[in-house]
């Protein structure tokens, strides 16, 4: 039974799972992301990241020992001269890995293995983040509102004396208030004569004529 045995073979033979592992590690090395098996990404971190840590050191024996595991000389100079000075004050865990989901097929688990320090997106979310999370207390935040208002007041007072030495300082335009709309008078119908009144008025009229010749 392979109780306490967590070595993964990954189903092959020393020598083949060798020179899986170096290819694989050379091009991390070279591209900095790689896409993969879950299971071969795992094997490859274990591989690749004491090389890493090997490098920050420069010397030509730590240059034939990393050569002796990756078996490539672009990928020794690429990680001597790029990736070791980026990674120089990380303690360790120079890989990220991110899964993608299910392979097509044979459902096999796939992710990308990447080089931490050389993924733009993270490393720019986090330094938004770090600035962010800095908190401001209650004194800090009026200090700065006390000195934006004396900065707005003395830039007033510089622009009116500007004005002032330029000649007669200029009022602020005061607008008035709309002037209120006449009350109008109600306007009051006259009333429709009938005929009947009209008739007996001019009756009147008539009698009063003949009395007075």
């Amino acid at each position: 039974m392979r109780h306490n045995k967590k070595f993964n073979h990954l189903g092959r033979t020393s020598s083949h799972r060798k020179a899986t592992l170096a290819n694989m590690a050379a091009s991390l090395v070279i591209h900095k992301r790689i896409k993969t098996t879950t299971a071969k990404a795992k094997a490859l971190r274990m591989y690749v990241e004491p090389l890493i840590t090997k490098s920050k050191e420069d010397s030509t024996h730590s240059r034939r020992v990393v050569f002796s595991y990756l078996k490539d000389k672009d990928a020794v100079t690429e990680l001597f001269r790029v990736v070791a000075p980026a990674v120089g004050n990380r303690p360790g865990g120079y890989t990220r890995i991110l899964k993608t989901g299910f392979r097509l097929g044979d459902a096999a688990d796939m992710c990308f293995i990447e080089l931490v320090d050389f993924n733009e997106t993270y490393r720019e979310g986090a330094v938004k983040a770090s600035g962010a999370g800095k908190t401001r207390t209650r004194r800090s935040g009026g200090a700065a509102k006390a000195s934006g208002a004396a900065e707005v007041a003395s830039a007033q007072t510089e622009s009116a004396a500007v004005a002032t030495e330029g000649g007669e300082a200029t009022k602020p335009a005061v607008k008035k208030a709309p002037a209120k709309a006449a009350a109008k008078k109600p306007v009051v119908k006259a009333k429709p004569v009938s005929a009947k009144t009209s008739g007996s008025k001019a009756a009147a009229g008539r009698s009063m004529a003949s009395k007075k010749g």
